[in-house]
């Protein structure tokens, strides 16, 4: 299998499919908005962008099967998986805040192989493989090169249905808001790894997320030097619900702060 062609044409599916989605910003409407779960958003865009991104995934790899956020009727494959989100950030698209993507990430059982985050705004397309650098664009990117929190800028997401951590998430937040460079929440965590990957952020953490908000975006940081566990070091942050992302240099040191409250 070459995971560099594969990659690329799926660079090539997601910029296409970007297309209709950008098409649709200024179309959507309120009456277009369904509710998954409690305050889980979904339109119609995110609906007709797996069903593009499945169609063209499916001729890639044909033996392949599926993950995706829309669909849970999709076959899973015996080895080779997709996972898909096909818009992550859909209440950014909703409000018209420029800033979502695409992430689609190829599995080998249990292993990621091959990761895409496509963000449609700025058309940035963040991309690797296994054993490849990670890149923005064609360029190779790298995580950056700070070494303490205390001059770190972290990002992390705000859970919207499991509050069970919300109490320890908001004593870590107020620590970090005294003992980092700052905290963002963008409201897509696929990006965030993204740009934990070309350096803009030196960590990324949440809890709560799915398998298609982060296998892309962890294989991208972890090709460009990065480190990706879940909250306590462990491996299993795709489908863990939590995850710690950062540029290695200030993992530890992260890990710490954060498990004083978790």
């Amino acid at each position: 299998m070459n995971l560099e062609n594969i990659t690329q044409q799926v660079v090539h599916l997601a910029r296409e499919t970007g297309k209709f989605i950008l098409e649709e910003v200024n179309r959507v409407s309120e009456q277009d908005v369904e509710y998954k779960g409690v305050h889980n958003l979904v339109t119609y865009v995110d609906k007709k962008s797996e069903e593009l991104l499945v169609a063209g995934l499916k001729k890639i790899v044909p033996q392949a099967g599926f993950i995706a956020e829309e669909n849970d009727q999709l076959e899973k494959g015996e080895r080779y998986n997709w996972i898909v989100d096909p818009l992550d950030g859909t209440t950014n698209f909703i409000h018209k805040i420029p800033l979502f993507c695409i992430s689609i990430a190829l599995a080998d059982g249990d292993e990621t192989v091959s990761g895409v985050v496509y963000e449609l705004n700025l058309a940035e397309c963040f991309y690797a493989w296994k054993g490849s650098e990670s890149y923005l664009n064609g360029k190779p990117i790298e995580v950056s090169e700070m070494e303490v929190l205390d001059q770190s800028l972290v990002a992390t997401g705000f859970p919207y249905y499991d509050y069970s951590k919300l109490d320890p998430y908001l004593d870590l937040f107020k620590d970090l808001l005294q003992s980092s460079r700052g905290v963002r929440r963008l409201g897509s965590a696929a990006l965030d790894l993204a740009y934990v990957a070309c350096g803009r952020f030196e960590v990324f953490y949440e809890y709560g997320l799915s398998p298609w908000d982060v296998a892309a975006g962890a294989l991208i940081v972890r090709q460009a030097g990065g480190r990706v566990t879940a909250f306590h070091g462990e491996d299993n942050f795709v489908f863990g619900k939590e995850i710690v992302a950062s540029n290695n240099k200030i993992h530890n040191e992260f890990l710490k702060t954060l498990n004083r409250y978790f």
